[in-house]
């Protein structure tokens, strides 16, 4: 087998690509979802900042309020922090529903929808160690260290940088109340969120494109594989010629054995024989019930002697019924007037061999429509 069969130089076939996305492989970009999360975050809370903060504030200051009373009672305590967390997890609720939201788009935008069991099955083998360290020094691997190392970094910059324009504010944040310091820490929070979004746009519009293309590289088959798969979906071609062959083969022996009740056989006399049968109470037109050029035409000739079927030349008509009717299909229309006085003869000689006297006279110069008589040149 030559080398160039076993390299991976051909695109995935759409089996592949089904096949990989029923065993949970698809195309993924974190820094996608991170984007949008962070993006869709920002702006929520620009959306709902006034009642966002308020609510945040309220919940702080009752978080830092409590009586004497609750302090000794570890029952009122409890009762006290239960409400807190309610209102706290209620204020923050929408934006947690919006990130995760958010953070499936990202991912849907490139894999599309796909839900594999397969995926979500336990595999014991991602808890081997020797695979996790090959996992984490393979090119993937640090592909992936590479970039959350530029994302802490970005982060980490982004932070200092909104640190650094408020550091005024902050440092009066011993003076100010409790709702100026929330909406202060909201303010900034927003601010990070959207220079961190456009840092992270960047790299997820370098990182979708390299994501698609890596996993499409991954897919890809050598020579090898296509031609098993196409064997597997289309099957062997030497088998399904084979297949074909015997098919052919007993279409054929159906088709001869249908010659002994003919009416008729019309030959040219040689290339074709077309064999035909008319049931005035069955069909509605004479019909095409065993037909063949060459050495199945000498059969059926042969076969049709042999049972005293009557043999009529006529190669104008045997050229065109051969072209224009299928075995098992009436004649074609054109075709009526021809094949009527072929049928008549036969009555007329049959009557003749039952009780004698004057032969019918042999039909000649049928009239076939010109356009369906292929001509000699067809033999």
């Amino acid at each position: 087998m030559a080398d160039s069969d076993l390299e991976k130089t051909e695109p995935a076939s759409s089996r592949r690509i089904s096949q990989a996305r029923e065993e949970g492989q698809v195309p993924q970009s974190r820094e996608l979802g991170t984007f949008l999360s962070l993006f869709v975050a920002a702006i929520v809370l620009w959306t709902i900042s006034g009642w966002f903060f308020q609510r945040m504030s309220a919940v702080v200051r009752d978080s830092l309020m409590f009586g004497r009373a609750q302090a000794y009672q570890a029952d009122m305590m409890t009762h006290a922090l239960r409400e807190v967390a309610g209102s706290a997890l209620l204020t923050v609720l929408p934006v947690f529903v919006v990130l995760i939201v958010a953070g499936l788009a990202g991912h849907f935008l490139v894999s599309g929808w796909n839900f594999s069991s397969k995926a979500v099955t336990p595999d014991l083998m991602r808890l081997n160690p020797l695979n996790g360290i090959q996992r984490i020094f393979s090119y993937s691997g640090l592909g992936e260290l590479v970039k959350s190392i530029l994302k802490s970094v970005v982060i980490g910059f982004v932070g200092a940088m909104v640190i650094w324009k408020q550091r005024h504010e902050l440092l009066g944040l011993m003076t100010m109340g409790l709702a100026p310091g929330v909406f202060l820490f909201g303010r900034m929070a927003m601010e990070s969120f959207l220079y961190i979004a456009a840092s992270l746009a960047i790299l997820a519009g370098i990182d979708v494109p390299f994501q698609l293309w890596r996993y499409y590289d991954q897919l890809k088959m050598t020579k090898e594989e296509l031609k098993q798969e196409y064997k597997e979906q289309e099957g062997d071609p030497q088998i399904k010629a084979r297949i074909r062959g015997k098919q052919r083969e007993m279409a054929r022996r159906r088709m001869m054995q249908a010659v002994p009740k003919a009416d008729v056989v019309v030959t040219n006399p040689t290339h074709f024989a077309v064999a035909l049968k008319y049931d005035a109470g069955k069909m509605g037109a004479p019909t095409v019930v065993a037909k063949g050029a060459d050495f199945v035409a000498q059969a059926i000739r042969e076969l049709a002697a042999e049972h005293n079927v009557p043999l009529l030349e006529a190669p104008p008509l045997a050229r065109a019924l051969y072209r224009h009717a299928e075995v098992g299909e009436q004649i074609p229309a054109g075709l009526y007037t021809a094949v009527a006085e072929v049928m008549a003869y036969i009555y007329q000689l049959n009557a003749f061999m039952k009780q004698g006297g004057l032969p019918p006279e042999t039909p000649h110069d049928l009239p076939v429509p010109e356009g369906m008589d292929p001509g000699p040149q067809a033999e």
